[in-house]
C-alpha cells in the first residue's frame, strides 16, 4: 500500500523502512551473520539518502535523520571489519563522525576502539574505550554500556591483564543478567571462561564455556564456533591436540560458510598450533601460511606476525640445521614485544635461544634466554616450561649437568601442578605431552651417561604420572546422571540390534554424541592439587625384595630398546633390540590371537594363523628377552613396557611360559599396588563378586563353575546382573569376577565398557565407587588393551580400575574364546583359593592355552 494512502509523507516512510532495516541488521549481526546484516544496513542507509560516493552530486542526508544514519553507519562498520574490512570501516566511522549525537557519541567512540583492537592498535584502542565507558553509564539501553564492558576486556585479555579483563566482563555479565540481554550474558561467560583458561584453571574455564555454548545454542548458535576455538585452546593447555584439531576444523568450516573472514583467520592460526602440537609440522606451516596472509589483508599486523611466528616453530621442529632460523626469531621477538604480546615475544626468543644452542653459541644463546621473563602471572606454562627446556640445553651445551637436570626436573613438577588441577582422568593423562621434550632430555642424559639408577629416576618422572594424582570421584550432576540413563538405553538398544543382525544409525550417532558430551562434562571436574610422591630406587628394590620379584622397565630412544633391571642386586642397564620390530610383532600378535578367537576356521587356515603367532613370539623373544636371559633368574618378573609393547600378552613368549608375570605403567604404581595387594584368601571372609552378563553362552557356565569353589558364592546371572547391582558388588570387594561381552573404546577411554542385562558399565561408572575392589577378573574380550598417550600415560577400562586403587586386574589384550575362558577362569580361581599369587595362578592355569590374552595387571 502506497504511503500517501497511509497518510504518511515520503521522508516519514522513508523513515520508517530505514528503522525496519536497522532493526534487520542488528539481528543478523548479533546472531552471527555479518553479510546479511551489512546488506540490511545499507538499504536502510538508501532509504534515508545516505549514498557511497560523497561526489559533489551526491544527495544528502536529511538533517531529521542525520543521527539515525550515523547509528547505521557505526553498526555497518562493525560488520564490515568482521568480514575482514576494517580500514574500510574506520573510514565509515569518519564518515559518520560530524552527523553522531551527542547521546551517542560514546558508541561512536567505543566502535572506533573495537576496530583499532582488530588491528592492534591497542593503545590507541584503550583511550577510545576509555573515553567511552563513562559517556555510556548512563545509556538507556544497558546492552551498549555492556558490548563495550566486553570488547575492552578482550583487550586487557590480549596483552596480560588478566584482573583487569575479568573485572569488565564481570560487570558486563551483571548488566547483562540484569537487564536480560542474554546473548550478551553467555559471551560475558565466555570470557570469563578465557580468564580462567590464560591463569591455567582449565576446569573452570570449561564449566564457563559450557554455560556459554547452552546460551549460545538458544540465542545465536553461530557463536558456538567462535567458542570453539577458545576451548580449543583449552584443550591444547592440557596435551589434547587431537580434540583440539577437531574442535576447529568444525569451527573452520562454519566461518567459511558465514564468510567470518577475521574469525576465520583466528581458526586457522590457531590450527597451525594444535597441528604442530599433534606432530604434523607440514600442516602445521600451510594453516600458518593461510592465516598470515588472510591478516595481512585485513591490516593486522599484529596478528599476521604471530602466524608467522606459527610458522617458524614449525620449521624449527624439523629442521635439521636451524641456526639460519635465529635472525627472524630476533626480529620476530622485538615485533610482538612492541605490540605488547609478550608471553609470544618470549617464545619468539626462545626459539632463537634453542636454534642458537643447537649451532653451538652458548653466549648469544644467554642473551636471548635472558631477554625473556622470569615468570608472573600472565606467563603462560607454555613459555615457562619451555624458558625451562632452553636452560636446560643451555646447561648441557655448557657441560653443567646438575644445572641442566635441576631446570628439567623444575619444569617437570611444573607439569604436574597443573595436573593434579585436573579432575579429570582425561585430562590427567594428557598433560604428559606438555612435558614429553622435558622427560626426554633427562632420559637422554641417563642413557648417554649408562647410569641404570638415574634411567630408573628419569622412566618415574616422565611415565605414567596421572596415576599418581589423587583420584577425584565426579561431584552430583543430574545433567550428567541424566545423560548416563540415556547412553546405557541406547546403548542396550544398539546391541540388541547387533544381535538381530541389523545396525541402527541413528542410535549410533546418538551414543556418540552422548559420549562425547558426557566425557566434556567430566573434564569440568576440578583436582585435588595432590599427588603421591614418586618412589625411589631403594624403596622399589626393597619392596621387590618383599615379593621375591624382578622388575624390568622399558624405553625406547632412537629406534632402539633399553631396559632398566631391578631386583636382586644393583640396578643394570641392558641395551635391548629393535623397537620398530618388537612394536610391529606385537601388533601382528594381537591380530592374530583376534583371528583365532571363537571362530571355527579351517584346519589349514588355523594352522597357518597359528605358526604366525609362533613367529610373532620369536621376534619378540629375540629383540626382547634374549638380551635379558642373564638376569631373568626363577622368580616372578614385572614388566614395564613402552608404547605398544603395552599389550604384549607375556605368558606366549616360551622363556615366560608358566611363569608368574605382572605388566604395570610405572614402577611407583606397582609399589602403590604393592602395598594395596589382596589379602590372602579367607575361607571366612566374603565371597568373591561373580557376574554373568548377557548374550555370551558360555558366562553363566563359567561363574556358577567358579561359585562351586566359594562356599556361599552366589553368582549374578540373566537379569540380575545389572549395572546398578554390579557396581554395588564392586565396591569395596575383595575379589571380583566379571564374564560379560566387553568393548575396548579406542577414542574415548572412560566409554570402553561391559555388556550387561540393562546396558553397559562404562570405565566411566568405576569413577563413582568410593571403595575400589582389591582385585578384578574380566574373562572376556578385550578390555584389558590400552590408549597409550604421550608421557606412557595408559588409558582404558583396566587403567580406570587402577586410577581408582585396584591392586590386582586380570584382562585380555585380545579377543577371547569363551569355551578356553572357561576352562582358565576356573583353574586360575581354584589356584586363587589354595593360596596361589594372582600372576603364578594365570601362568599355570594358561598352560594348556599357549595362545591364551590373559595378562595379570599391577601386583601379582
Amino acid at each position: 500500500m502506497p504511503s500517501a494512502e497511509r497518510g504518511l509523507t515520503a521522508a516519514e516512510h522513508a523513515a520508517t523502512r530505514a528503522r525496519a532495516a536497522y532493526q534487520r541488521g542488528l539481528r543478523a549481526g548479533t546472531t552471527g551473520r555479518p553479510a546479511v546484516g551489512a546488506r540490511h544496513l545499507r538499504a536502510g542507509l538508501l532509504w534515508l539518502g545516505w549514498e557511497e560516493d560523497q561526489g559533489p552530486g551526491a544527495r544528502r542526508v536529511r538533517a531529521a535523520d542525520r543521527a539515525a544514519a550515523a547509528r547505521m553507519l557505526i553498526s555497518l562498520a562493525h560488520l564490515e571489519a568482521e568480514q575482514g574490512r576494517t580500514a574500510y570501516g574506520l573510514a565509515l566511522l569518519d564518515r559518520a563522525e560530524d552527523m553522531t549525537a551527542p547521546d551517542d557519541r560514546g558508541i561512536l567512540l567505543s566502535q572506533r576502539a573495537l576496530l583499532l583492537l582488530r588491528t592492534w592498535r591497542v593503545s590507541e584502542a584503550l583511550r577510545f574505550f576509555d573515553e567511552a565507558v563513562p559517556l555510556l553509564e548512563g545509556y538507556a539501553d544497558t546492552a551498549v554500556l555492556a558490548r563495550v564492558l566486553l570488547n575492552r576486556g578482550v583487550l586487557h585479555l590480549g596483552t596480560g591483564a588478566v584482573q583487569r579483563a575479568r573485572a569488565d566482563f564481570a560487570w558486563c555479565h551483571r548488566l547483562a543478567v540484569d537487564g536480560e540481554h542474554r546473548l550478551l550474558a553467555a559471551k560475558a561467560a565466555h570470557n570469563l571462561g578465557c580468564c580462567d583458561l590464560l591463569v591455567g584453571d582449565i576446569p573452570a574455564a570449561l564449566r564457563l564455556f559450557t554455560m556459554a555454548g547452552d546460551g549460545f545454542r538458544l540465542n545465536a548458535p553461530d557463536w558456538l564456533p567462535v567458542l570453539a576455538m577458545d576451548k580449543a585452546q583449552a584443550l591444547l593447555a592440557v596435551g589434547l591436540a587431537g580434540e583440539a584439531v577437531g574442535e576447529l576444523d568444525r569451527a573452520i568450516a562454519s566461518f567459511r560458510r558465514q564468510r567470518l573472514d577475521q574469525d576465520l583467520a583466528q581458526a586457522e592460526l590457531a590450527l597451525s598450533l594444535a597441528a604442530l602440537a599433534a606432530g604434523q609440522a607440514a600442516g602445521a606451516r600451510r594453516w600458518a601460511a593461510a592465516a598470515q596472509r588472510r591478516f595481512r589483508r585485513q591490516g593486522n599486523d599484529a596478528y599476521a606476525w604471530l602466524a608467522e611466528l606459527a610458522r617458524l616453530r614449525s620449521r624449527f621442529a624439523t629442521a635439521r640445521r636451524p641456526g639460519p632460523l635465529v635472525g627472524q626469531a630476533v626480529v620476530l621477538a622485538a615485533r610482538l614485544r612492541g605490540c605488547g604480546l609478550r608471553n609470544d615475544a618470549d617464545l619468539a626468543e626462545l626459539l632463537a635461544a634453542r636454534a642458537l644452542i643447537a649451532t653451538r653459541r652458548p653466549a648469544a644463546a644467554r642473551q636471548r634466554i635472558e631477554a625473556t621473563r622470569r615468570g608472573g602471572p600472565s606467563t603462560s606454562l607454555e613459555v615457562s616450561l619451555l624458558r625451562r627446556l632452553a636452560r636446560a640445553e643451555l646447561a648441557e651445551l655448557e657441560q653443567r649437568p646438575p644445572q641442566m637436570l635441576a631446570e628439567l626436573r623444575s619444569g617437570l613438577a611444573m607439569v604436574q601442578a597443573r595436573r593434579s588441577r585436573l579432575g579429570s582422568i582425561d585430562l590427567q593423562a594428557g598433560t604428559g605431552a606438555l612435558g614429553v621434550d622435558l622427560a626426554n632430555a633427562g632420559l637422554r642424559l641417563a642413557l648417554d651417561r649408562g647410569s641404570a639408577p638415574m634411567v630408573f629416576d628419569w622412566l618415574e618422572r616422565s611415565r605414567a604420572q596421572a596415576l599418581r594424582t589423587r583420584p577425584v570421584r565426579p561431584p552430583a550432576d543430574p545433567r550428567a546422571a541424566k545423560l548416563l540413563a540415556e547412553l546405557r538405553q541406547v546403548s542396550f538398544l544398539i546391541r540388541q540390534a547387533e544381535l538381530n543382525g541389523q545396525r541402527d544409525p541413528a542410535a549410533i550417532s546418538r551414543r556418540a554424541a552422548l559420549d562425547r558430551e558426557m566425557r566434556e562434562r567430566r573434564w569440568q571436574t576440578a583436582g585435588l592439587g595432590e599427588a603421591a610422591e614418586r618412589v625411589s630406587l631403594g624403596e622399589v628394590t626393597a619392596a621387590l625384595g618383599s615379593a621375591g620379584q624382578t622388575m624390568i622397565g622399558i624405553l625406547a630412544r632412537h629406534g632402539r630398546m633399553h631396559a632398566v633391571v631391578l631386583g636382586q642386586g644393583p640396578a643394570r642397564l641392558v641395551c635391548l633390540g629393535d623397537f620398530e620390530a618388537a612394536a610391529e610383532a606385537a601388533r601382528r600378535l594381537i591380530a592374530d590371537l583376534d583371528t583365532l578367537a571363537g571362530r571355527r576356521l579351517p584346519a589349514r587356515l588355523a594352522a597357518v594363523i597359528g605358526d604366525s603367532i609362533r613367529h610373532q613370539a620369536e621376534v619378540l623373544t629375540a629383540e626382547i628377552i634374549v638380551p635379558l636371559r642373564p638376569w631373568l633368574g626363577a622368580a616372578g618378573i614385572v614388566i614395564v613396557p613402552t608404547g605398544a609393547l603395552a599389550s604384549i600378552p607375556w605368558n606366549t613368549l616360551p622363556d615366560l611360559r608358566g611363569r608368574p608375570v605382572t605388566v604395570c605403567p610405572s614402577a611407583s604404581s606397582w609399589v602403590a599396588a604393592w602395598g594395596r595387594r589382596p589379602p590372602e584368601p579367607d575361607p571366612c571372609g566374603p565371597a568373591p563378586f561373580l557376574v554373568a552378563g548377557p548374550d555370551l553362552p558360555y558366562a553363566p557356565i563359567e561363574v556358577t563353575e567358579i561359585a562351586t569353589i566359594y562356599p556361599g558364592c552366589r553368582p549374578l546371572t540373566a537379569d540380575q546382573a545389572t549395572v546398578s547391582a554390579t557396581l554395588r558388588g564392586l565396591d569395596g570387594a575383595s575379589l571380583a569376577h566379571l564374564a560379560a561381552h566387553g568393548h575396548h573404546d579406542r577414542e574415548n577411554f572412560l566409554f570402553s565398557r561391559l555388556d550387561l542385562a540393562d546396558g553397559p558399565l562404562m570405565a566411566y561408572d568405576i569413577q563413582q565407587l568410593t571403595a575400589a575392589p582389591r582385585q578384578v577378573i574380566l574373562s572376556s574380550c578385550d578390555v584389558g588393551r590400552s590408549v597409550v598417550r604421550p608421557g606412557e600415560e595408559l588409558l582404558g577400562f583396566t587403567a580406570a580400575l587402577f586410577h581408582v586403587g585396584t591392586a590386582t586386574v586380570i584382562s585380555s589384550v585380545a579377543r577371547v574364546d569363551d569355551e578356553d575362558a572357561v576352562g582358565i577362569m576356573t583353574s586360575y580361581h581354584r589356584r586363587l583359593a589354595a593360596g596361589t599369587k594372582p600372576a603364578q595362578a594365570l601362568a599355570e592355569a594358561a598352560l594348556p592355552a599357549p595362545f591364551s590374552p590373559f595378562i595379570c595387571f599391577g601386583v601379582g
